[in-house]
């Protein structure tokens, strides 16, 4: 059956020759047979017929392991082999379909996400939820085996109503997605699929999806040692990017994407822009926040990463520019061309900032290695910078996390400039009001 099914499979995409798929056939029971053990050990008799379609592309029939719902999204890839739970959680994959270039996705389960680290946050999540739309994988493992998992992927995917199908051939859709772009994709459940019944391609770029990741608002995070007072802008911000400012002993108020920043940003210690999903030139308000904020005599460090790096450059005039396919992986080569050193780095995004037209008051502060693409802009002359890459990511690599200590370096700076302008260090404390009146986590 399997045999069968590998040879349709690749007949239909028509990425095979006659030859190819000969030999295929005859290599089955020495590797397909034994890379879908995790999968046909779980039988796939128990488990409803899907079909994942690209649009324009081919289709790939496979079997549900998650929610018994049709949904359509962009189709991206990922080749980061662990940390699974983090990236769906991770709301920058708001509205997408992630394909998981790793054969075997679920053999460890999924932990619990009422459980928090000292801070508040939650462990083992970057948000309290799933975030994309559904997920594509070769082999799914149903059983799963790992000290504090509470649950299979398959139960969760079921629970929080995200589609997910097993048994295609990952490989073949992701040379697809590389030679095509990142293209619009559909996840439909049922024994026949019939592509004239079924319903549009959704395009989630189109809309504002920082709108729907957003904290609605205010909260605060505090820090035991409380050393310093951070304003985060939430664009979509993930759990251990807090968690990365508060460990280095920020206290963190954090804001929805649109609130006007400019009007109380002298309360703070710095300014922070977190990441998040989508097209940034649809956050036209943040854009305008920032801008106004960036020409006042405001002069605290400003660090934004991801979506923050994006946006903090459309505000400075710069352009961004949607990649073909994105960059999303925990092993990206990232150039700093402050020091000549190289940095592998996490990353997950479909756009870029043209550092073409970057004004000549910031310069390009890194460069992937494998693109050619921008990953970062630093200041001139104030304490201003930003990254493409996630150095906080949870699953690592952590070889940048150094970026934090920078920030708050700079913060240091700062304070004892002022402290030389004063007299005194403007000693920011958080007051009475605002650690009893605002919640401890974000507001969905």
């Amino acid at each position: 059956m399997i045999g069968k099914y590998l040879f349709n499979s690749a007949f239909k995409t028509n990425l095979y020759s006659k030859s190819s798929l000969l030999t295929l056939s005859n290599n089955i029971s020495k590797k397909s047979i034994s890379r879908n053990l995790a999968f046909s050990s779980n039988s796939s008799s128990s488990l409803d017929r899907a079909t994942f379609t690209i649009k324009n592309g081919p289709i790939f029939n496979g079997f549900s392991f998650g929610a018994n719902k049709n949904i359509s999204g962009e189709a991206v890839f990922t080749t980061s082999l662990v940390g699974y739970p983090e990236s769906m959680t991770d709301p920058s994959y708001k509205g997408q379909i992630l394909v998981f270039t790793q054969p075997l996705i679920g053999n460890y389960g999924v932990p619990s996400p009422q459980i928090k680290d000292e801070y508040g946050l939650i462990k083992y999540f970057e948000s309290p939820k799933i975030e994309c739309i559904g997920i594509v994988v070769a082999d799914v493992s149903l059983r799963y085996s790992h000290w504090n998992a509470i649950q299979s992927l398959s139960e969760w995917c079921k629970s929080e109503g995200v589609a997910a199908i097993t048994g295609v051939d990952t490989r073949a859709i992701v040379t697809h997605l590389r030679e095509v772009g990142s293209s619009l994709g559909k996840i439909s459940i049922g024994e026949e699929y019939d592509a004239d019944e079924d319903e549009a391609f959704i395009d989630p770029g189109s809309i504002n999806l920082v709108h729907k990741v957003s904290t609605k608002a205010p909260f605060y995070v505090p820090s035991p040692t409380n050393k310093y007072h951070v304003a985060v802008i939430d664009c979509g911000v993930k759990e251990n990017i807090l968690r990365s400012l508060v460990s280095r002993g920020a206290s963190i108020t954090v804001f929805p994407y649109d609130y006007p920043i400019q009007n109380i940003a002298n309360n703070f210690d710095g300014i922070f822009i977190s990441n998040g999903p989508g097209d940034p030139t649809h956050c036209s308000t943040t854009v305008h926040n920032l801008k106004t904020l960036m020409e006042s005599d405001y002069n605290a460090p400003i660090f934004g990463i991801c979506l923050g790096h994006q946006l903090l450059a459309l505000a400075s005039d710069a352009k961004t520019i949607k990649l073909k396919y994105g960059n999303r992986a925990h092993n990206i080569p990232a150039l700093d061309l402050t020091t000549g050193k190289c940095h592998i780095t996490s990353q997950n995004h479909g756009y870029a900032v043209d550092a073409s037209t970057l004004p000549s008051y910031f310069k390009p502060y890194f460069i992937n290695l494998n693109d050619q693409s921008n990953e970062g802009m630093i200041h001139v002359s104030k304490p201003i910078f930003s990254t493409q890459f996630h150095p906080e990511a949870k699953g690592g690599p952590l070889d940048s996390s150094f970026l934090f200590d920078k920030y708050f370096g700079l913060i240091d700076e700062y304070k004892l400039n002022q402290s030389k302008i004063n007299g005194s260090a403007p000693r920011i404390q958080t007051s009475d009001t605002l650690v009893s009146v605002f919640p401890k986590e974000r507001i969905q």
